[in-house]
């Protein structure tokens, strides 16, 4: 084997530039394979404004500001998280409580806004709400008439009952079995009768009540075109 020679013949040293090629090479490989600085992974910078306004940072959590948020940042100055304050026991129960009752809240004007549209739904205006009370009421009138009409059958039952009855007027425990258990039904009929009458009036007091409170309601709902109120 023969060595290179340059052209005046000398031999060319290319094991020693080969070795020199390989040392810049490793270095720069070695630079490459060093790990890259990772933001996340540096110590985080606290902050926060506590109670007198001021605004504090240290390079962990603050104690003058465990009742509220502090914020994690980045050295680059980003967010890196959010520290949310250390609450007592007592604390903590009350959040609960408001959040409790927010939430309770919340379904009642849910439920308010769903009962209003079904309110609308069924009574888009003045007109159709009158007419359905006045529905309601007719109906409770003609159980009303009919019991009323059954009293007056009773009256009629009654004066028979009397006639029957006149001849043991100065003793009625004289009369016979059949009639004394007559005269008994026809007394408890009415009384039947007429409580049930009494209950159909309170009845009506009741729908009377529900459409009044209903129509304050609709008439905030409704357009002035509708029955509403003049907006």
């Amino acid at each position: 084997m023969h060595d290179a020679r340059d052209d005046h013949g000398k031999p060319i040293r290319l094991l020693a530039s080969a070795s020199f090629f390989l040392v810049v090479s490793s270095f720069c490989g070695a630079l490459q394979a060093q790990p890259q600085k990772v933001e996340g992974a540096s110590p985080g910078i606290y902050t926060c404004t506590d109670a007198r306004g001021r605004t504090l940072t240290a390079d962990r959590p603050i104690a003058e500001c465990t009742d509220r948020e502090q914020r994690e940042l980045n050295p680059s100055g980003s967010v890196r998280r959010k520290v949310e304050p250390t609450y007592t026991a007592r604390e903590l129960q009350e959040r609960e409580d408001r959040a409790r009752e927010a939430a309770i809240q919340t379904a009642r004007l849910t439920d308010e806004r769903r009962r209003e549209r079904a309110l609308l739904v069924r009574y888009p205006n003045l007109a159709t709400h009158d007419r359905e009370r006045s529905e309601a009421l007719a109906q409770i009138d003609a159980v009303t008439q009919a019991a009323r009409k059954r009293i007056a059958e009773l009256s009629e039952d009654r004066k028979k009952i009397d006639e029957e009855m006149e001849f043991y007027k100065q003793d009625t425990s004289k009369a016979p079995g059949a009639v004394r258990r007559k005269l008994e039904d026809n007394t408890q009929s009415v009384a039947v009768q007429n409580r049930f009458i009494a209950e159909q009036e309170e009845e009506k007091k009741r729908v009377n009540a529900r459409f009044d409170e209903e129509r304050t309601r609709l008439k905030t709902l409704w357009s002035p075109q509708n029955g509403g109120n003049p907006r």
